[in-house]
């Protein structure tokens, strides 16, 4: 089948839920894919933040096809050796003691919101249900996700809402601590807004947070869906902070390509899941979990967090340039590799050119552009993705 073909027969029988780019993908290797027709792209977006090891890493595909010769999936009734093995991986890594997979992030930040709700049932009182979360979040596309999600063109259509859910300015603290209440049960928020517009806030902001919710004996949860596994420069955003919240949900990256969530928990906070609260039939599959094991003994072995970090200065850098050339540029910020320009201009028009000229990029927030590529990426890739964005913003 050509392009055309494949664009028509997608566009006849899948649902319009995505505003999909003209171009059919077929190979991927590194920080580069390939169209149909033998088009070569740069690739910045990386499934937002998924292929962190690039597309078809080595590892990755033999510990997968490794494990489709031995056995794909199993019930959770029944111990895997590698769900076991990520499982403490995970744990080892992080504040965390115990874990709970799924297939998602949404799925992961469902998890979390039952798991909090089941312990302040438990251990507060059945009035304490309430979540603060953040204006200008993003927690998924579920009905508790999108309740939890600060931002309304994400809910428009799908009232009633779930009860429960409160909103506040993310990087406020005495809007946060003015909207907890004798319900209020927990506050759960992206260490950096992905969605949002990669939104930092102020370096002690985590640590305050956590302050508070120690303070008011409430939990605190992160949402690192887009933040974890290296993306910042540490494994987890949390980390930069110097803290350890209750909850974490983990997805994207997790996996590189295939579908992987978790939620991780300390003990206290995890014992109030027992058989028969929460449950994933397809969640730590054995084939999942085989490729996060790869992931995160790439990332671990490879030192790929420093690399990160070294990478993240270099492009910030080289995007600081670009703002001092191209008036456009208002803004330039970010952490790692998750790093964002915000523009005086609409976004849309400038990712449409740099996908003309091999550039994939995304737009976030209208006038944002977000740059979340694999954390693999060389100079030679940053060179080539500024030199594509300089001559596109020339003239705008």
């Amino acid at each position: 089948m050509n392009e055309k073909e494949i664009m028509a027969m997608a566009n006849e029988n899948i649902m319009n839920t995505y505003r999909r780019f003209p171009v059919v993908l077929v190979k991927g290797a590194g920080a580069r894919v390939w169209d149909i027709n033998g088009k070569e792209y740069l690739d910045f977006v990386a499934g937002i933040a998924v292929c962190s090891l690039g597309h078809s890493h080595p590892r990755v595909i033999d510990a997968v096809k490794e494990q489709l010769e031995k056995l794909t999936h199993v019930s959770n009734l029944y111990y895997t050796e590698p769900q076991a093995q990520l499982a403490k991986s995970l744990v080892d890594h992080s504040f965390a003691d115990k874990v709970f997979f799924c297939n998602s992030g949404a799925e992961a930040n469902e998890a979390a919101i039952k798991l909090a709700r089941k312990y302040a049932h438990e251990n507060m009182g059945p009035d304490r249900h309430e979540l603060i979360t953040m204006k200008d979040s993003f927690h998924g596309r579920t009905m508790a996700t999108i309740t939890a999600t600060g931002q309304e063109k994400f809910q428009f259509g799908f009232t009633p809402l779930l009860d429960g859910f409160h909103y506040v300015p993310f990087n406020d603290l005495k809007s946060l601590e003015a909207a907890i209440s004798a319900k209020t049960c927990g506050v759960m928020l992206e260490p950096i807004q992905g969605e949002g517009g990669v939104n930092i806030p102020d370096a002690d902001y985590l640590a305050s947070v956590r302050e508070i919710c120690d303070r008011y004996g409430i939990l605190f949860i992160v949402d690192e869906v887009q933040t974890g596994m290296g993306r910042t420069g540490k494994l987890f955003a949390y980390e930069h902070s110097g803290i350890k919240p209750d909850i974490m949900t983990l997805a994207k990256a997790l996996g590189n390509g295939l579908p992987v969530g978790a939620m991780l928990a300390t003990d206290k906070v995890a014992k109030a899941f027992v058989p028969g609260n929460h449950a994933s039939t397809f969640g730590g599959n054995p084939l999942a979990m085989a490729a996060a094991n790869a992931v995160v003994k790439t990332i671990m072995n490879d030192n790929l967090q420093d690399h990160c970090v070294s990478m993240g200065e270099y492009f910030m850098s080289a995007l600081k340039k670009l703002q001092q050339k191209h008036g456009i540029i208002k803004e330039v910020r970010g952490k790692g590799l998750m790093l964002a320009a915000k523009l005086d201009i609409e976004a849309g028009e400038i990712v449409n050119e740099c996908l003309r000229q091999g550039l994939l990029i995304n737009s976030t927030g209208g006038k944002t552009i977000r740059f979340v590529p694999p954390i693999i990426i060389t100079i030679q890739d940053v060179d080539q993705a500024i030199e594509v964005l300089d001559r596109v913003m020339e003239g705008r």
